[in-house]
């Protein structure tokens, strides 16, 4: 298997933000005693929701990342896919903790962009 050095970098940050975003949930719901839910607390549920947004589209976006970097991608594009993806990252968690929607839409499309162009780098590479 080919080293992917910007993958495994990327990775180990989205490892650690997780471990961040998921003592945040852990926290709030050693503060407010709520095991599973979210009890009727606000906070919490935003802190879950974020954390499990971060879940629902991190894996994907590693996955993409890895398969363009390991078909010979160009440094630029890889960086440039992180970079979307890691600010659309943390636009939207901002929003979603502290209830800006504008934080929240811009996070999505940039999310949304960093996926669709990996997607279109692997087709354009795959044929």
């Amino acid at each position: 298997m080919p080293a992917l050095p910007i993958t495994s970098l990327v990775t180990a940050l989205v490892a650690i933000v997780l471990v961040a975003l998921s003592l945040y949930v852990s926290f709030r719901r050693i503060k407010v005693q709520v095991q599973t839910g979210y009890g009727g607390d606000d906070p919490l549920r935003r802190r879950a929701r974020a954390q499990g947004n971060f879940i629902e589209y991190a894996p994907i976006f590693l996955l993409l990342l890895a398969l363009n970097e390991a078909g010979g991608a160009a440094t630029p594009l890889l960086w440039t896919l992180s970079g979307l993806f890691g600010l659309g990252r943390l636009f939207h968690v901002t929003g979603m903790l502290r209830n800006v929607l504008p934080l929240i839409a811009g996070g999505t499309m940039l999310n949304h962009t960093s996926l669709l162009l990996g997607a279109g780098a692997l087709l354009v590479t795959a044929f």
